[in-house]
């Protein structure tokens, strides 16, 4: 008996074409809804239901990439989901006024944190500096300031002078990070808002203003003030806490699970247990994502 012929040589072309017009009929569908959701935005920006409030949220755009990321599956890279939903999110900002982003001049780490965190949509505002790009931010000439992860000295430790809660700290970039990617800190005038899961950052000055007796703490003696009050306030410490000598003071940065706003009961606690110290929240952020890198293999 004779064996059926192999599909002809057409097959195979046929059932790519089919495939690719799957595809495209999907791509009309993602692009459909991507217009609807534009369309909501325009509306709710036209509509004023947001009051004065600022269009950039990021602890609401936390809890949407939390949601997504947590509902996905597939053989979609988490990280291309992500990156997918950060444009259209930055998108959706810039759609409701312009915005500006102030970066420290020469800092290549801050500029690619801040580029993978605002997208194409924001204006970049190179400055002289992280003080300079403050200086911007304070003036209305930007509408955020991207800058250093906190460290003790040099330009990285700009947060001893952050002149808060004029200025607060709203956000740490990237949000979802495979590691290692350049990382940063997003400071605004319009605040922090909560995402469920947070980390605020926590300043104590030690003989500032003239306080002698503060003033000759030394930095164990400053690191065991810092620890004691936090656990007095029931505060949980989420990394260790940085020491700055500056301006004939030495400050103390803490970082801590929570969002602690200003009239937080917990911050009178700290005061306190600290009476002859200054203690000055400044600002909260959405806890990140830390996603664990590719195998070998490929996926995630």
């Amino acid at each position: 008996m004779t064996a059926a012929p192999d599909a002809s040589p057409a097959a195979p072309e046929d059932a790519l074409a089919a495939l690719r017009g799957e595809i495209d009929a999907l791509d009309d569908a993602l692009h459909d809804l991507v217009m609807r959701r534009a369309d909501v935005v325009a509306r709710m920006a036209a509509s004023r239901v947001k009051g004065d409030a600022s269009s950039f949220r990021p602890g609401r755009e936390a809890t949407i990439l939390r949601r997504l990321l947590a509902r996905h599956s597939g053989p979609l890279p988490p990280a291309a989901l992500a990156r997918l939903w950060r444009e259209i999110l930055s998108a959706s900002n810039a759609m409701q006024g312009g915005f500006s982003v102030a970066l420290p001049e020469g800092d290549a780490e801050v500029y690619k944190a801040a580029r993978a965190r605002f997208g194409a949509m924001a204006a970049p505002d190179l400055r002289a500096g992280p003080e300079a790009a403050l200086a911007a931010l304070a003036e209305g000439v930007a509408q955020a300031a991207v800058l250093p992860v906190p460290a003790a000295e040099g330009a990285s430790a700009w947060w001893a002078g952050l002149d808060a809660p004029r200025l607060q700290v709203v956000a740490r970039l990237p949000f979802y990070a495979v590691a290692p990617v350049p990382r940063a800190m997003v400071v605004t005038r319009d605040g922090p808002d909560p995402s469920g899961d947070d980390r605020t950052l926590l300043r104590f000055a030690f003989g500032h203003g003239g306080d002698g007796a503060a003033g000759a703490a030394g930095a164990d003696e400053a690191l065991r003030a810092v620890a004691g009050a936090l656990r007095d306030a029931g505060l949980r410490p989420s990394a260790p806490t940085l020491l700055s000598r500056q301006h004939d003071a030495l400050w103390a940065l803490a970082e801590v699970e929570g969002a602690v706003a200003a009239d937080d009961a917990r911050l009178s606690a700290l005061r306190a247990r600290l009476p002859s110290n200054r203690v000055r929240p400044l600002g909260f952020y959405a806890t990140p994502i830390e996603a664990a890198a590719p195998d070998a293999g490929g996926g995630e």
